[in-house]
């Protein structure tokens, strides 16, 4: 099997000890309908099999190890960029699974549209063998889980909120080098669960006249991990997402007094339909995670304002 000189769009996956499910993430990209790509596995500090998951799989000529031992998701992203080929980057996370279709629409999507800068498709979700979804678990909250459906059709996003899902993720070359790459003050570094990485790039997207898409036939499925499925995961997540939100605020220079009148209502507003929704477990806990979220944020804006950065 030979690959072109210059692949056209390059597979980038980037794992810290997920030996587990790597093998499936990469013998699914490996079996795409497209085939002008190459795809290269960035180890971010493995401790595991990861390396011996990935040598098995390299008599594909398509396919490349690279390690990296500064720990963090956008460090290896940004690795990932450095040392692909093409012009087109498309990001899967290693616990994930993508549609034998995935690099062919997403590949056509840049093609037919020069300003489209990022784009990303639908997820659905891999409950373990013998789980079913628990009541508890919202729409929304299952979208911290990967979850991802703007519907059947194409969508060109307007608002950051929106943005496409980083474990199913493509980005143009000249857009992610105008901004400089993935910003290393966001994205999960370790077990601190940052993220915002992929709603900050679009937000600068759209600031810059860029387009971003949503493409439902760029299909991913998304394993979910055993460890979770219990509350204490979701409200640990929310937290993050709490602080990833008011650093993402303070690189966009929107930090100051301001976050803590946007911090305090979000809180009472999550309590109050925390209340309000009390009969249905799922809005209760939904609501309930975000306004824990915001404690969270207002720890980080006061670290913010006494420190003039964060930590």
């Amino acid at each position: 099997m030979s690959t072109p000189t210059i692949p056209e769009i390059s597979a980038i996956i980037c794992t810290h000890n997920r030996e587990h499910y790597l093998g499936a993430a990469i013998d699914s990209v490996l079996s795409q309908d497209f085939r002008a790509f190459e795809v290269i596995v960035i180890d971010n500090a493995s401790s595991d099999r990861t390396r011996e998951v990935v040598e098995a799989r390299l008599s594909d000529p398509r396919l490349r190890y690279v390690y990296e031992p500064i720990t963090g998701l956008s460090v290896a992203r940004n690795r990932g960029a450095q040392e692909s080929q093409s012009p087109i980057l498309a990001y899967l996370d290693d616990d994930a699974v993508a549609s034998s279709q995935w690099l062919g629409v997403l590949y056509r999507a840049y093609q037919d549209n020069d300003k489209l800068a990022i784009a990303g498709g639908k997820v659905t979700l891999i409950w373990p063998n013998g789980v079913s979804p628990p009541k508890w678990i919202s729409p929304g909250l299952a979208g911290n889980l990967g979850a991802y459906d703007l519907g059947s059709e194409m969508v060109l996003i307007q608002t950051p909120g929106l943005t496409p899902r980083g474990l199913n993720y493509s980005i143009r070359r000249s857009f992610l080098e105008q901004i400089g790459g993935f910003d290393l003050n966001l994205g999960r570094v370790g077990k601190r669960l940052l993220s915002n990485e992929e709603l900050m790039t679009t937000q600068l997207a759209l600031e810059k006249g860029w387009q971003v898409a949503y493409l439902p036939e760029a299909l991913v499925a998304h394993n979910v991990a055993p460890e979770r499925i219990n509350r204490s995961w979701f409200m640990e997540r929310g937290w993050w997402q709490g602080i990833s939100e008011c650093y993402r605020e303070q690189l966009a220079g929107e930090a100051g007094m301001g976050q803590f009148a946007r911090g305090s209502e979000r809180i009472v507003r999550g309590l109050y339909k925390s209340l309000k929704y009390w009969p249905d477990p799922a809005q209760r806990f939904d609501n309930f995670v975000y306004a824990y979220g915001q404690i969270g944020y207002l720890g980080a804006v006061l670290t913010g304002l006494f420190q003039g950065k964060h930590q």
